[in-house]
């Protein structure tokens, strides 16, 4: 019989419990997405209609929310990426989400606590353009800016060990 894992959520979601087949599914659909069911199958020892049915059961859950293809900015002439912290007045918060967050060189944006308000990831083409951008942020409160040398982790896998309750070190 399999072990059962909790999906463990915040005291405002549902938790899901999840088998050792459903995390198999996870970890090989987070390293491919386009993995097709037939191959998905034969590597968690299913058939492709129950493969299928695993995977559309964790949909439907909301586990797994899409798939997507990962672009490199970079790549399409957008060489600056900067992390902008945003303390916005909260009287502002209104416009600053519907004129800031809509911006298209915002590809991340996390409301968070502390003394800032808002985390954006930002990618642009200059550092004119990334002038602008802070700019237009400063009319709805203070910014701090940071550019990203290099990124070390992206987009890392949820596995099943974050459950283990112990940081490798």
């Amino acid at each position: 019989m399999e072990k059962s894992r909790r999906f463990l959520a915040s005291a405002y979601d549902s938790t899901v419990e999840l088998d050792d087949l459903d995390w198999k599914i996870l970890a090989f659909l987070q390293e491919d997405g386009r993995m097709t069911f037939t191959e998905l199958a034969k590597r968690i020892s299913l058939s492709a209609p129950a493969a299928t049915e695993r995977v559309r059961r964790l949909e439907s859950l909301g586990v797994i929310t899409g798939y997507a293809a990962v672009v490199d900015p970079q790549r399409l002439g957008l060489p600056i990426e900067s992390i902008v912290r945003v303390r916005v007045r909260s009287l502002d918060t209104p416009r600053f989400r519907s004129h800031i967050l809509a911006l298209p060189q915002i590809r991340d944006a996390d409301h968070v606590t502390g003394d800032d308000c808002w985390l954006l990831r930002v990618v642009c083409r200059s550092m004119v353009e990334l002038e602008q951008l802070v700019e237009e942020a400063q009319r709805y409160g203070d910014t701090t800016t940071s550019l990203v040398f290099s990124s070390a982790v992206r987009n890392r896998p949820v596995v099943i060990s974050i459950f283990d309750g112990v940081v490798d070190r």
